[in-house]
Order: C-alpha cells, then structure tokens, then sequence
C-alpha cells in the first residue's frame, strides 16, 4: 500500500450455532450455564417507560416482572449501545445481559447512509455477548431484536477475536437465537458475519505463517467445502509468465517467496454458459515497500496488504455457502513486495500484460502493478461486471479514514449498487472521481506509456485509480480502495481491535442483491 435445563418446550425455542470454532480445551467452570442478552428501546418521549422487545417482554413475565422492577432502580434508561447485567433472575439464565437499542423506529439515516436500526442492533448484541464472555459462560442465548440477521451479524463479528497464536485465549461462546424467530435470517447473518471474518483471519495473520502459497490453499479449502460448484487454480510462477504478466512478476522478483495467480471459479448459475462476475483482489502478502521502503513505524501492519484478497476472496466463500444462482470469478496476484537485488529500482521500466509499459517511479506503489495484469485478465472471461478491492493508498486513508471505503468507477449504475447494499450491511462506501484531470498526471510519463506514481503529491488515491483505468475496457468496473478501513481501532463498536475484513459484507450483500435481480 502506498503511503463477534432449558425451558420448557414452547416456551423458548432455541437453535444453536457455533460462533467460532474452539481455540483450546479446557472451559470455565460456569461452561454448563447460559448467558442471555435481551434487548430494550429508548423512550420515544420523555414520560415514556422504555419498552423491551418482545423477547425481553417475554422473559420479564417469565420472572413475574423483577426484570423490570431491577432495571428500574440499577440506573438511568439504558443508551443505545450501552449494557446492564443482572444476576440470578432465572435459574436457566443465571446472567442476563439488557442492552440498549436506540429508538424502535430508527430506520434508514439518509446523513449516515446507514441504516440505524440495523446498526444499533448489531453494536448492542456485540456489547452483550462480549459481557457474557467475559463472565466465562460459553454459551449465549441472543434477542433477535426485530432483526435476527444484524443480530446474529453483532454476535459473531462482536465475539471474534484473533488469538489463534496465543497459549492464553478467551472462552469461546456459542451464540444461539432466542425464542423461535426467524431462524433463516439469523443463519444469514451467521453466514454474514463468518465471511468477514475469515477475512479478518486472513488479514491478521502473520506474513512469515499467511505466504502467497499457504494463502491459495486456505481459500482453497474454504471453497471447496463451501460447495461442490467450485473450481481452483493455484497458478504458478510459469504460468505468470506465460501471461506475459511483467508488472506482477516485476514485483514478485525481489521476495524468495515464489509469486501465485489464485483463480477462483463458483458456478452457481443454472445457466453455465451465463457471463461471471469477475473480483480482483490485490494480494500483497507483506509490503516493505521495496526499494523505496517504508518507515519502520507500523511497518507490521502490512501483513494486511493482501486486504483486497481477503476479502474478494471471502465473498466468493460466502457466496457458495449461500448457494446464489450467479457465477462468480476471484482473481488475486499474491507476493511479497521485498527490497533485494533482484528488486524493482525507481526508474524501471516494466511490461504489462496488455503491452502497455509502465515506469516504476516509486517501488512502493507495487498494488496497482500486481492489480494492472489481473485487471487485463480479467477481461478475458466476458464478465459482465468487474471490481476490484485493494488496500492500494495512504492517501484513501487520510481522505476519508475508516469511515467509508472509496469506490472509483466509470459505471453509476454499478455504484448504486454497491451503495445500497453498503446502507443494509452499515459497511458504508463513498464515490470518489475518476476524472480525466487525474489521467493526465499519470500518463504525462517520461519514459514510458504510464507512471505508477502521479506528477504532484495531492490526490493519490484518484491517481492511483486513473493508473488502474489505463488497464480497464470494461464498461461497468469499480475500483474499492480499502486502505483507510483496514483496521479497527474503536471506530466500529461491533469489531475488536485490529484488521476488519471490510467490506465483505457489503460484496455479499451485493452479490445477493444482483442475484435476486437477475433471478
């Protein structure tokens, strides 16, 4: 990158699902017992009692009402997002966590470009199971809170964190839903959820354990058990260079870790013969920089330079799982980007695969020259749409920080798909231009048809997506630069610490969308 006994029969109905798989042995001596998070609303006015959902009501007359009369005297109403754990209500429940929802009729927030209802459930249902688990219970019992698939998406992607290298690890907690709501939503946002984070898992871990090879066969194994419509082609250094795929290899050549093409296929169409939709994902498995190397200062931190792998990659995962009648084709270049004497030197000149030269002026905007080769592969299958995810500039970053991810594109129709789908899934997007003022600074290059860097410093996402366009045909293409969502400090209160794995929800999503369209 350029600078988550039962009660009797009928009365509460519960399925379990695994939130994540088991780090280690050895539970709490509290494994046996339940924690249970329920939800409340904020007053609507200020004489009103604040109301509880109805599996909230429920339980209250389950306990003659002394959840009400608790939470009453514990404190002020709860806020949105905020938690209050009661102790010893019900013998099946010994911890029951109350978490505020905001305002029931919160809906779609045309300033936020979220929707607000969805989002309040999934930071609360976070914050609840995050309290349960701290108890040491490893079991959950969640309120659907209106929506059993943000509520589900708040449990999983709350409850995760990547421990997967550390001898002391945290319980892990089973998430059921609550009562006997919609069980198909609540598998939905299971599903959701878990495609991001096997994007966060990918993100996260460390360079010298997640190589371009081991990669490539994790996503292969992902897939194939995802769904038998699948095909994988781990493609090799030979077959790069029968591409004719210079600027890749160009900068694969400095790393002693051997460069992989990851091709990616899920069918899903009835129709075999029915164009895919094509996702490139830039695949830099650490970036030092190369030659122009990087400060030492977060250095560590691009381990997660594969982002746009992770999460193309993810999505097409999540995709088979859900068994969408579309095609779908992933595309990642994956490499090191290492200073050596093999390496690119600024000033290089290197080929692409649609025989464009380009001049490397900075070794450490090396995204957009994996991306540029599989942009111009990705053209060979007739897709109908192409996009691509990278964590490709620091400047996206500084832009817009984590609060949307960028999106570059030549096709509006494209963008406002993307865009709704980003207000349902609160993983928001935001449009960013791809003028002609911003080719000119990539082309005016002295000694080749394009440079990889722009004439002036100002605008370096939008001269990093002009560079990309240089090696697009496509009418409908969207460029995700993901650099500034990468990770998470405290921003999204329903994501611990660390890489997000955004936007994958929001790909899927969008999938989903497309494929109901076209059904």
């Amino acid at each position: 990158m350029f600078l988550l006994p039962l009660p009797a029969a009928g009365r509460f109905a519960v399925r379990r699902l695994n939130v994540k798989r088991f780090w280690g042995q050895g539970l709490s001596t509290t494994s046996m017992t339940k924690g249970l998070v329920l939800g409340i609303y904020s007053k609507e006015n200020a004489d009103d009692v604040p109301q509880f959902t109805s599996a909230g009501e429920n339980f209250d007359k389950l306990v003659s009402g002394k959840l009400r009369k608790t939470l009453n005297i514990s404190g002020p109403p709860l806020k949105a997002g905020k938690t209050r754990i009661f102790y010893g209500l019900h013998e099946d429940f010994p911890s029951v966590v109350v978490v505020g929802l905001g305002k029931k009729a919160a809906g779609i927030d045309d300033q936020e470009n979220w929707h607000e209802g969805k989002e309040n459930i999934r930071a609360a249902v976070a914050a609840g199971c995050r309290q349960v688990q701290d108890l040491e219970i490893s079991s959950v019992e969640v309120d659907p809170c209106g929506d059993a698939q943000a509520a589900a998406e708040g449990a999983v992607l709350g409850l995760y964190e990547y421990d997967d290298l550390k001898q002391k690890k945290k319980v892990v907690v089973s998430a059921e839903l609550h009562g006997s709501g919609d069980q198909e939503a609540w598998q939905k946002g299971v599903l959701f959820a878990s495609g991001q984070n096997l994007a966060r898992q990918l993100m996260e871990t460390p360079a010298n354990e997640m190589t371009p090879t081991r990669f490539a066969k994790i996503i292969e194994k992902s897939l194939k058990s995802a769904s038998s419509k699948t095909d994988v082609h781990i493609r090799p250094k030979s077959w790069i260079e029968e591409q004719e795929m210079g600027s890749f290899l160009s900068v694969a050549k400095g790393s002693d870790e051997p460069p992989v093409f990851l091709e990616i296929h899920y069918k899903g169409s009835p129709n075999a013969s029915d164009p895919p939709l094509v996702f490139v994902g830039k695949g830099i498995t650490f970036d030092s920089g190369g030659i122009s190397i990087k400060p030492s200062a977060n250095m560590d931190l691009m381990r997660a330079d594969m982002g746009g792998a992770a999460t193309i990659c993810s999505t097409i995962v999540s995709a088979a799982k859900l068994s969408l009648p579309v095609n779908v084709i992933g595309l990642t270049p994956l490499c090191e980007n290492m200073p050596s004497g093999k390496a690119n030197k600024p000033g290089d000149v290197v080929k692409a695969k649609n025989g464009k030269t380009i001049q490397v002026d900075n070794t450490d905007a090396e995204g957009r020259l994996v991306l540029a080769d599989a942009l111009c592969y990705a053209h060979t299958f007739n897709p109908k749409i192409i996009i691509n995810a990278a964590t490709l500039t620091g400047a996206m970053d500084v832009a817009l920080g984590s609060g949307a991810t960028g999106v570059f594109t030549n096709s509006s129709w494209l963008w406002n798909k993307l865009f709704e789908a980003s207000i349902e899934m609160g993983d928001r997007v935001w449009r960013m231009p791809l003028f002609e003022h911003y080719t000119r600074q990539v082309v005016d290059c002295q000694l080749a048809d394009v440079n990889n860097i722009g004439k002036y410093r100002s605008a370096g996402a939008c001269t990093a997506a002009a560079f990309l366009k240089e090696f697009v045909t496509h009418p409908h293409w969207a460029h995700l630069d993901i650099a500034g969502v990468m990770t998470n400090k405290d921003e999204v209160p329903y994501l611990r610490k660390g890489m997000t794995g955004r936007p994958t929800r929001t790909l899927i999503e969008f999938l989903l969308q497309f494929s109901q369209d076209n059904s």
